[in-house]
């Protein structure tokens, strides 16, 4: 693999890193490519653990800021390497990636190379598994092992928000829902009971579920409950004995975990429900000193975060985050990801002028 060129432009950044694959689980590569460039800067105090890599700034300044992006992927499928495309007479970077969220990565490691002097220190923090289950992700072992290096003022994820400013995030759940039943073989179905026929009031409770939308601290955030997975069957001709329904609970940052997993358990009331995934949401942060200017500097209209970031992770800190990077998150994750290089420019020139006071 080439060395990465910090001095190239972001959007060809962008491009070259989307053409590394750094599937959840196979970061190495671009995570060893990343910690050669950074680590020869002068500049920059740089720290390894696994395929995170944290690079600090030491300028002794009043406020530190964080800003961090993950450099893993969801799995290709045919989208990389990525090609440039134009759409209503707009240039694009098509590939996996390009969304969610290496367009928003490349902007930071150009960013931490050529700014040498900042008026606020930063802590830049590159790190793996975001895209898998919350145990695996490289900021959670991070805050195990140096939860000083998440000491900060204020933070930012590059998590793809148009170039607007997102502020906090959802919360997410992930529960199975089972049902059981008796095995039997089908031609005496009558002698078992079927498990997955009993999952039906289950599904009838999802289709009949409203969402609510919350109001927290000015913005509005949408949940959602819907069912994500199901399966059940041992072999085309025996009745089923147990049935498993995934359900995935998106809620406001205004529940914790602990109202989150009850509201699921009382939507489900006599089943069996497991919680087996559970990371709660961040409130927005907008009413921090240095978010406000930051808002301002950027000319942005905040809007809420409805997916879940790692915002949250600094918000459980205490640390006011919030989501700033290229592309449309409606984008993120789908096989045509595509990032507006007009996006890339503008979020690179809003945090340069925010982190230079120029």
């Amino acid at each position: 693999m080439p060395a990465l060129d910090l001095t190239a432009t972001s959007a060809d950044l962008t491009r070259t890193i989307c053409d590394i694959p750094s599937v959840s689980g196979d970061e190495t590569t671009l995570a060893d490519l990343i910690f050669a460039e950074v680590s020869a800067l002068p500049h920059l105090e740089v720290y390894r653990d696994g395929d995170t890599i944290v690079a600090r700034t030491t300028q002794g300044r009043a406020q530190r800021v964080a800003i961090a992006g993950h450099i893993d992927t969801v799995p290709i499928n045919g989208n990389v390497p990525t090609r440039d495309v134009e759409m209503d007479g707009e240039p694009f970077i098509w590939g996996r990636g390009t969304v969610d969220m290496k367009g928003g990565v490349a902007v930071q490691l150009k960013l931490a190379a050529e700014l040498v002097a900042p008026r606020v220190d930063i802590t830049w923090m590159w790190y793996d598994h975001e895209e898998v289950d919350a145990d695996l992700n490289g900021l959670t072992r991070l805050a195990r092992t140096r939860p000083d290096l998440f000491r900060a003022d204020f933070a930012i994820l590059g998590e793809p928000s148009n170039g607007e400013v997102e502020g906090g995030c959802n919360g997410n759940l992930r529960a199975i829902v089972r049902t059981r039943g008796v095995r039997s073989h089908s031609a005496r179905a009558w002698i078992g009971q079927n498990a997955i026929h009993s999952a039906a009031p289950v599904l009838a409770r999802l289709a009949e579920y409203r969402p609510r939308d919350v109001p927290v601290e000015g913005l509005v955030y949408r949940e959602g409950l819907n069912a994500v997975r199901i399966s059940g069957g041992v072999a085309g001709n025996v009745i089923p004995d147990l049935c498993e329904i995934e359900v995935n609970y998106r809620f406001a940052p205004s529940r914790d975990a602990a109202e989150a997993e009850q509201h699921v358990r009382d939507v489900f009331a006599g089943f069996d429900v497991e919680i087996v995934d559970l990371a709660v949401g961040a409130r927005p942060g907008l009413d921090a000193p240095l978010a406000q200017e930051f808002v301002a500097a950027v000319g942005a209209e905040p809007r809420p975060k409805y997916g879940w970031t790692d915002v949250a992770r600094f918000s459980a800190l205490g640390v006011p985050a919030v989501n700033y990077g290229p592309g449309d998150p409606h984008l993120a994750h789908h096989d045509e990801e595509r990032v507006p290089v007009g996006q890339i420019d503008a979020v690179e020139r809003g945090l340069r002028a925010w982190l230079t006071g120029s």
